[in-house]
């Protein structure tokens, strides 16, 4: 090893020293060879070559720049000394410096030297985001995109540019630089070209990140993307090959990913008219879960704004979701099941198409995954509901009495292990308590067990949740604090309402809530009694010059009803 260190040395004095061409040339050929053995490239760094190499960059002879390149790019593959040596000398900003101003030249031996380049800078950042976001601040995006325009017809070069960009896209910092360029017309028209599934799944490595863009999002729609993947799916879809199936999910996965932007989802809408859209809906009924799949997500992402949601469900569209849920009861795909329940509560949102909802049958269609024990199904199961309930009195009863159903939630609100079914669950049933304003399904809550998890709700950290739970609890103390009583005292309600009232951090609509529950628990003997010994009258009085006008004013109501009662 000390024989090869003072060699390396010798050669560094040489490049430094002496800088005709074929001297360059065969020092660098040398320094190739090397580079090119993986236990060569610390002995490189630690002779100190890196320098006088990065040099050799500024050389006019082409073949010196390429040897250049490739022995930099072998040096800096999967090694951190070799592209910390490059990016001490300024290799990178030479390099790029090169593309730029050889871009435009188509010849052979130039594109060559562009995707030994290329390559180079690929092992410099490969991996290592920081030298990436330094590449991009030296504005190598625009450089590479140009590149791929006037050289799609040189396979290695394209490749090259290709993989650059699925490293580079990575990076939240490279999006709006992407954005600011033609990226999205380059790849369509390359895509448009491609027949082997190899090179399409090189592009769509590049696409999906570049994708979750929402600029890029509406530049790709409008290059003509859409279109190419609508055909892929066509292609595709009843071909068993492995290959095929794969790239059949990764477009209809892509199609999806397109719809999250609002303008680009809202362009491929085009009022419930447009082609894509009509597409889509026909996916829905496929026999291909893939597709099943992607067309509810399809849906889903469509049923973002409110005049969608009512077209869609005018046209027919819940039907089809109910179709398809159908035939996934027993033993179904969890993911088209979760899909098609995400896009029944999207499409629930909207005021005017809940009653019409509940009278096609979505509530019996949606209670028959009652049973499942997917947190993602149960949770998408419980949105739908609670979304269909709001402001139904009449259907929030029916459910709201259904006791299997409230006997599920309240197993449900026991679910530690997955937040948002617990989440959920809670709220769900303190809507079917408000909405529905009905003794009987109090009734059914309390006998079932809920009562500890509403009053548990009320400490939520969700000031929503806090207050819906609130609005709940002051119901039943309303409509039925007999059935409730015992359950509240063991779930300890006034010494939770006492600290939501001292504790300065509640919200005002906590606070005044808190008070109009006091109030209705006044008429329990044992209710009263907690609260006379927890001595409510301090905190309530303090409450009487709070700036919120609603607080005061109730703080006095609540004063003079404890005043008189005590």
């Amino acid at each position: 090893m000390d024989n090869l260190s003072d060699t390396l040395k010798k050669l560094k004095i040489t490049a430094v020293d002496r800088t005709e061409d074929s001297l360059e040339g065969c020092l660098d050929c040398l320094l190739q060879a090397l580079a090119q053995n993986k236990f060569m490239r610390i002995p490189c760094v630690d002779a100190g070559l890196i320098s006088p190499l990065v040099q050799l960059l500024n050389s006019k002879d082409q073949e010196v720049l390429l040897q250049t390149g490739r022995a930099l790019g072998n040096i800096c593959y999967d090694s951190h000394e070799g592209r910390s040596a490059v990016d001490q000398a300024g290799g990178a900003q030479i390099v790029i410096d090169h593309l730029r101003s050889l871009c435009s030249i188509t010849d052979p031996a130039n594109e060559k030297l562009l995707t030994v380049f290329c390559g180079m800078l690929m092992n410099y950042s490969n991996e290592n985001d920081s030298l990436q976001a330094q590449l991009i601040n030296m504005g190598v995006i625009p450089t590479l995109v140009k590149l791929l325009g006037i050289h799609c017809q040189n396979a290695a070069l394209t490749e090259m540019c290709l993989v650059a960009f699925g490293n580079l896209a990575e990076l939240e910092s490279s999006k709006e630089q992407f954005a600011s360029t033609n990226i999205a017309e380059e790849l369509v028209k390359l895509f448009k070209k491609q027949i082997e599934h190899d090179k399409r799944e090189m592009i769509f490595e590049v696409l999906a990140p570049l994708a979750e863009n929402d600029a890029i999002k509406l530049q790709l729609v409008e290059a003509g993307l859409v279109e190419c993947l609508l055909e892929i799916v066509q292609e595709k879809v009843d071909s068993e090959k492995e290959d095929d199936i794969a790239e059949l999910k990764t477009a209809s996965d892509l199609m999806v990913l397109l719809l999250l932007g609002d303008e680009s989802m809202q362009k491929l809408f085009e009022g419930g008219k447009g082609n894509v859209f009509q597409r889509v809906l026909s996916w829905i009924p496929s026999n291909n879960h893939q597709l099943q799949l992607a067309g509810a997500l399809a849906i889903a992402n469509f049923a973002r704004n409110d005049g969608n949601c009512i077209h869609m469900v005018d046209n027919g569209i819940v039907e089809k979701l109910m179709d398809l849920l159908d035939r996934h009861v027993e033993d179904g795909n969890v993911t088209v099941q979760h899909a098609a329940l995400s896009a029944l509560r999207n499409l629930a949102i909207p005021v005017v198409n809940k009653a019409k909802m509940l009278s096609a049958g979505v509530t019996e269609a949606v209670l028959k995954f009652l049973k499942s024990e997917m947190p993602p199904v149960q949770f998408k199961l419980l949105g739908t509901l609670r979304m269909l309930i709001d402001a139904q009195a009449e259907a929030a009863e029916q459910l709201g009495k259904n006791v299997k159903l409230v006997e599920r939630l309240v197993e449900w609100c026991e679910a530690k292990d997955h937040a948002g079914v617990m989440g959920e669950s809670n709220r769900l049933l303190s809507a079917l308590i408000r909405h529905s304003k009905s003794k009987d399904v109090i009734k059914t809550i309390v006998q079932s067990g809920g009562i500890k998890h509403l009053v548990t709700m009320a400490t939520s950290e969700h000031v929503i949740m806090q207050n819906e739970a609130l609005v709940a609890l002051a119901l039943i103390a309303a409509l039925e604090l007999g059935t409730a009583e015992k359950d509240l005292e063991s779930a300890k309600l006034v010494q939770i309402l006492h600290r939501l009232l001292a504790d300065e951090r509640s919200a005002p609509e906590i606070k005044y809530n808190s008070m109009v529950l006091i109030c209705a628990l006044m008429g329990s003997e044992s209710l009263h009694k907690e609260v006379q010994d927890l001595a409510f009258l301090d905190v309530v009085s303090k409450l009487r010059s709070h700036e919120n006008k609603s607080v005061a004013q109730q703080a006095s109501l609540t004063e003079q009803r404890l005043t008189v009662e005590s």
